[in-house]
């Protein structure tokens, strides 16, 4: 080695060190959802543009991420500097001044083209808490093949006695063919975000308008023993364990005959990469009573920094990168634009190549545009939100009634006795909180 040599190496080290010394590395929290997966796989393009910033990934199951992150930012923990939270968290923790606003994102970020129902359930008094990565409705996807064989068709808004139809008809137990695909695991955010969304195309509710809980109602034994009777009947074994990613492998698989659940999820079925039955999938909007409210949620899985978060600025930069126009077309480019995150902006409506690709494109712009978190059910309500309630207290109370609801669909106890001990156990925890 001679001395030039020796120098240039030299150099150079001294030059990987500086680099390494100076990159900041951001902790981010997101779940396991494929959308999420699919960043993960990009973010080089990210990092070859911020070659100053690292990025360190905790990617967590659903009900696991939303403790984590709930007790890191209680708690102050600073564990994170990018959380993956919802439509629940957002204006609660805004409101509570523990999440960063998200001004400043740069010249290029248009905030202007995100959807208005999305950046509305993101801002406390119009300033914007997170930015959303993508956003959802919820609605019917289904086996044209198998429709077609039953001698059915699905309307474009189907009732739910149509569905009930429909999942008899379906359903071939000795072919591992089930009628009807739902989430049945227990979690504010799992069976009860599909469980609340119904209740209220069944006129059911939470809470009337003195904060009084509502499980003793015949709305509510209705809704319930619809669920139940569908599930039993026509649903896959065990599906007391399954939630979006159970049910998904399940409709890939061609095992279902219809799901009801988030819109984000068209892309995965209809991906011929991943879902054995990508050419034989319709949709049609979450069924309804014919009372007016369908049974449809309105979600954002969105990016907010925490307050306590140290490298604030780090952290907005990859914000604004994974929330841009342009991730969209990165997605595109790589992925095709069947594949990219739905529900954000206005821009990707408007945009013929993904209008061809994305045959869901529009039931989703449908579905979002049909849920009033303001006006959720049939009856007046205290509180905003279609498949939660947008108070402190409810996940704690929506995670325990759907264990109860989970367990009366394992057969471990009855409809009257899920729903006798939701009303106790609801007006326990809403008396201790001073409702």
């Amino acid at each position: 080695m001679n001395q030039t040599f020796r120098a240039l190496m030299g150099a150079t080290a001294l030059t990987a060190l500086s680099t390494a010394a100076q990159a900041e590395t951001i902790t981010i929290a997101t779940v396991n959802n494929g959308q999420m997966i699919q960043m993960q796989r990009l973010a080089e393009d990210f990092t070859a543009k911020h070659p100053d910033i690292e990025l360190e990934w905790v990617t967590l199951e659903e009900n696991v991420l939303r403790q984590r992150v709930t007790q890191d930012i209680a708690t102050k923990g600073g564990q994170f500097d990018v959380m993956t939270i919802g439509t629940y968290e957002v204006p609660i923790w805004g409101a509570q001044d523990w999440l960063t606003p998200l001004d400043n994102m740069g010249a290029d970020y248009d905030v202007d083209d995100i959807l208005p129902a999305m950046r509305g359930g993101l801002s406390v008094d119009g300033t914007l808490y997170a930015a959303p990565f993508y956003g959802e409705s919820s609605m019917v996807m289904y086996r044209t093949d198998l429709m077609e064989a039953a001698g059915m068709e699905m309307p474009e808004a189907p009732s739910w006695e149509f569905i009930r139809d429909a999942a008899a008809a379906m359903t071939d137990r000795d072919a591992e063919q089930y009628g009807i695909c739902l989430r049945g695991k227990a979690g504010w955010g799992e069976n009860m975000a599909f469980l609340s969304a119904m209740a209220n195309s069944f006129g059911a509710r939470w809470f009337d308008e003195d904060w009084q809980a509502q499980f003793d109602t015949e709305e509510w034994n209705t809704t319930l023993s619809f669920y139940m009777d569908l599930m039993t009947n026509y649903g896959p074994p065990g599906a007391s364990t399954n939630g979006f990613n159970e049910n998904l492998s399940l409709f890939q698989q061609g095992k279902c005959g219809m799901w009801i659940d988030a819109t984000v999820a068209a892309s995965f079925v209809t991906n011929p990469d991943d879902s054995t039955v990508a050419d034989q999938v319709g949709f049609a909007l979450a069924p309804d009573n014919g009372l007016g409210p369908r049974g449809n949620w309105l979600w954002a899985w969105s990016l907010a920094v925490p307050a306590g978060s140290d490298a604030t600025d780090a952290a907005k930069t990859f914000i604004a990168w994974a929330t841009s126009k342009e991730y969209l077309a990165l997605v595109a480019e790589k992925e095709g634009w069947a594949n990219v995150p739905p529900g954000t902006r206005t821009s990707l409506y408007e945009n013929p190549e993904y209008l061809e690709a994305a045959p869901f494109a529009q039931m989703t712009l449908q579905s979002i545009n049909a849920a009033d978190p303001t006006q959720p059910t049939v009856d007046p309500v205290p509180y905003t939100g279609v498949q939660f309630v947008a108070i402190p207290e409810f996940a704690g109370i929506g995670t325990q009634v759907g264990q109860e609801f989970s367990a009366a669909l394992a057969g471990q106890q009855s409809v009257d006795e899920a729903l006798e001990k939701a009303q106790d156990l609801t007006t326990d925890e809403m008396e201790a909180a001073g409702y």
